[in-house]
């Protein structure tokens, strides 16, 4: 819904008011409880504001009266009542429909009286959107495609000794790399048809002599994908054998590389969505060309879930991860369309904080959500089988 106010009382002293909406439910004690309201527009008497969206679990019903209340914004905090009414989400619907405006009252000396001000609202537009469920797409055929990205840089020590991140246990425990692999793919792979993934390394001296910052894990130089979890596995105990883990840690190559299959599948297939994990032990060198990539990336069906192993400083990560609100911005100050990368230190998942998988399934189903809205891409409607008589 798109608000204005014509006509308001000015309710300051040397500019014109600067007011805000704030709509509130009315709960069954009697009592009111406010679920959105709007921005403030400075020094203006007919205000238009932008565009609010409610959901159906805010207001409740169609039927259910809202306050709808207008406030001069005053930074102190005692924001001052220009006027108010009582609507429903109906009572807003046909105002736009009418094109007409509602007065707004302000309450009187006399108990019980309300004065109706010369000031009106307006509804300026009106649209109901169905908002789908994670669910809704994924059991009408959309996939989540996994990808992962391991660190095989110097940092994590040599393969062959025990207290290294990358020591493979003869007696079958696995490490923090196995782990964050085996937990996430198990999850991903149950929406993912095919279970083919690409699996990649980073940091290492390949078979030629040169370091590369994203070599196939397999060791073959065109087919970068592998057959299911257990090909992950097989494919990074592969590696630790004919790769000398080197450095520095770079994530950019890794990330571009994810985004190019991302945007090459939005031509010919949009049920795809990508989820790259990405595990490391270090600290990065590249990141401002990591926050480019991500920048870039968050136009895409993908998001990044990064697994940090061992006792490394990963305040980057967290840098990278924006739960602080803050979206990322590239060096030419574009900013991140979404959020699209979360962190979880596997120190945390070892003292029993948190489960990697719980960790990406807090974040994941909204940012899939948010781009698929986005791109105004809804689910595929069920074709229910015919019932026989």
């Amino acid at each position: 819904m798109k608000f204005r106010c014509s006509h308001l009382d000015n309710k300051d002293l040397f500019s014109k008011s600067d007011p805000f909406l704030r709509i509130s439910r009315i709960v069954e004690s009697g009592g009111s409880v406010p679920i959105c309201k709007t921005e403030v527009v400075n020094n203006n008497l007919n205000p238009i504001w932008k565009p609010l969206c409610l959901s159906v679990q805010q207001f409740g019903s169609k039927d259910n009266p809202l306050i709808i209340e207008c406030f001069d914004f005053n930074s102190s905090g005692n924001h001052v009542l220009i006027g108010k009414l009582q609507k429903s989400v109906a009572d807003l619907e046909k105002l736009h429909k009418d094109r007409s405006g509602a007065n707004l009252t302000f309450p009187s000396s006399h108990q019980g009286h309300e004065k109706v001000l010369k000031g009106q609202l307006f509804v300026d537009q009106f649209c109901e959107k169905q908002q789908y469920s994670f669910l809704d797409y994924i059991s009408s055929g959309f996939e989540l495609n996994f990808m992962v990205a391991v660190d095989f840089t110097a940092s994590n020590g040599n393969p062959r000794s025990p207290d290294s991140l990358h020591y493979i246990d003869p007696s079958g425990r696995m490490n923090s790399y196995q782990r964050a692999m085996m937990e996430v793919g198990e999850v991903i792979q149950f929406y993912n048809s095919d279970r083919r993934f690409p699996a990649w390394g980073f940091g290492g001296r390949t078979g030629d002599g040169t370091i590369s910052h994203c070599f196939n894990m397999n060791g073959s130089a065109g087919a970068f994908e592998v057959e299911g979890v257990e090909g992950i596995m097989s494919a990074y105990a592969n590696a630790l054998h004919n790769v000398a883990l080197a450095g520095p840690t770079l994530f950019g190559q890794v990330i571009n590389t994810a985004a190019e299959i991302a945007g090459q599948s939005i031509s010919y297939n949009r049920n795809k969505y990508f989820v790259l994990l990405i595990i490391t032990d270090g600290v990065l060198t590249d990141l401002q060309e990591t926050k480019d990539a991500l920048v870039r990336a968050s136009d895409l069906p993908l998001s990044i879930l990064i697994v940090g192993v061992g006792g490394a400083d990963f305040s980057q990560m967290e840098v990278l991860d924006a739960d602080n609100g803050r979206r990322l911005e590239s060096s030419t100050g574009r900013v991140a369309t979404r959020d699209i990368v979360q962190f979880v230190p596997m120190r945390e998942v070892h003292s029993g904080q948190i489960s990697v998988v719980q960790a990406l399934l807090e974040e994941l189903p909204g940012q899939f959500l948010t781009y698929m809205r986005s791109r105004d891409i809804k689910p595929h409607p069920l074709h229910v089988a015919p019932t026989s008589a």
